[in-house]
């Protein structure tokens, strides 16, 4: 019988996997983030969004090289709805899974994985070092500028917008609102 944990239970699940701070930051970041669109748009299954943000990157601490092939591995093993894997796998189409994101949740963690990242490196170019005070024209500058957080995938980030059929300053403008409840 397929099982969805609790968001606390899918903390401890990820800490199974990943030790260090940065990866649980991450996790929860996108975790939060997901949370928050769904309170816009899919309100009755809140939770369900934060764990798939939770769990998205379970294994890419261990297994770098077989990202989202692992995953897979690790939450059949642990009877994880298959809907809930098939979205997790679907965050890193084109780069390590050829699974498509389909569904609107899976559009929008398929983007803001990316986002994240990118919002946070800025937020802490910023005095305060945080997502408190940050606008979105300041994420888009950074965005622009290719030699800043080069890791960033920026063609996933553009690539999910066009799913998505949304507006890069909205989506900014909707992921730090979701980032700004971490720091609350």
């Amino acid at each position: 019988m397929s099982y969805i944990p609790s968001p606390e239970e899918a903390i401890q699940i990820l800490k199974e996997y990943n030790k260090d701070d940065f990866h649980i930051l991450h996790a929860n970041t996108v975790g939060e983030v997901l949370k928050h669109f769904a309170s816009i748009y899919d309100k009755d299954n809140q939770e369900y969004w934060q764990v798939v943000g939770i769990l998205h990157d379970i294994d890419y601490e261990l297994y770098p090289k077989e990202h989202c092939v692992k995953a897979e591995q690790l939450l059949k093993a642990r009877n994880i709805d298959e809907n809930m894997i098939r979205s997790i796998m679907s965050h890193g189409y084109g780069i390590c899974s050829n699974i498509k994101p389909v569904s609107f949740m899976e559009k929008i963690l398929y983007t803001v994985d990316e986002l994240t990242g990118l919002i946070w490196a800025t937020a802490l170019m910023r005095p305060s070092k945080s997502v408190m005070d940050l606008e979105p024209k300041s994420v888009i500058k950074k965005f622009k500028q290719i030699s800043f957080a080069k890791a960033i995938n920026r063609q996933t980030i553009l690539d999910g917008l066009e799913m998505l059929n949304m507006e890069m300053n909205e989506l900014i403008s909707m992921t730090i609102d979701g980032m700004r409840k971490m720091e609350q």
